[in-house]
């Protein structure tokens, strides 16, 4: 078993930037990948960023060069660093943790970016 819970989310004005967090328990050593989901409401949930057990990453092409995950593993955190933030990047954020053939996902947090 493997619990998540994000953090970091509020309002920030365009040009801004916010640093979420993913805060994961349990079975640490079983995580395969740890990915940032984002969802506005009557759309369906996308990938933001993919952070994999060697460390490789994958980003959503409207976000590469501004978003950045990265591992902080004293802390067992995985963590979105999003600058230059745009309000296109307004929506609910969520973050999913791949184990053992499982997908565990938080309750998300609310990024909104004002223009």
């Amino acid at each position: 078993q493997v619990q998540v819970v994000e953090s970091g989310g509020g309002l920030v004005q365009s040009g801004g930037s916010l640093r979420l967090s993913c805060a994961v328990s349990g079975d640490i050593s079983s995580i395969y990948s740890v990915s940032w989901y984002r969802q506005v409401p009557g759309q369906s949930r996308g990938l933001v960023a993919r952070i994999i057990k060697n460390d490789n990453t994958t980003y959503l092409d409207s976000v590469k060069g501004r978003f950045t995950i990265s591992r902080d593993n004293v802390k067992n955190t995985v963590l979105l660093q999003m600058d230059n933030l745009k309000p296109e990047d307004t929506a609910m954020y969520y973050c999913h943790v791949f184990a053992r053939r499982v997908e565990y996902r938080g309750r998300g947090t609310q990024v909104t970016v004002s223009s």
